[in-house]
């Protein structure tokens, strides 16, 4: 059983349905389900580089199994091209994680792989293009 609390106006995504706390607010979630907390869902306009745009991808092919198969295509397209990017022993590391989670078929935790690139991207990247 999985455990997650709310703030008040807090939103979450289970299994693509959007929920937002009223109150402080405790879920109990006795199955498996596809969840994401607000601070994990990114917005379509924030997938400005190639990490946060793989991030995007991975997300969206965890929350909507129905086009699964179209974001995983899109996932794979943009691993190839992060890899060709970040060079550093640090982030091949966070690009085999990654693979190797979304091959499972675990994208939540090939999304954390995706933010420890997006960490690595940001580092790498002149300020103003990082942004």
């Amino acid at each position: 059983m999985l455990r997650i609390t709310l703030r008040d106006g807090e939103k979450a995504i289970v299994n693509g349905a959007v929920l937002r706390a009223v109150g402080r607010t405790q879920l109990a979630i006795e199955n498996h389900v596809a969840i994401l907390r607000g601070s994990e869902v990114m917005k379509p306009e924030e997938a400005t580089t190639l990490a946060r745009q793989l991030y995007f991808r991975a997300m969206l092919a965890y929350i909507d199994p129905a086009g699964r198969e179209a974001h995983q295509d899109a996932v794979v397209e943009l691993l190839t091209a992060v890899v060709a990017t970040i060079d550093t022993q640090e982030a091949q590391a966070a690009c085999v994680r990654f693979a190797h989670e979304i091959a499972k078929g675990d994208h939540y935790r090939a999304l954390n792989a995706a933010r420890d690139l997006i960490a690595l991207e940001k580092a790498q990247l002149p300020e103003t293009e990082a942004a």
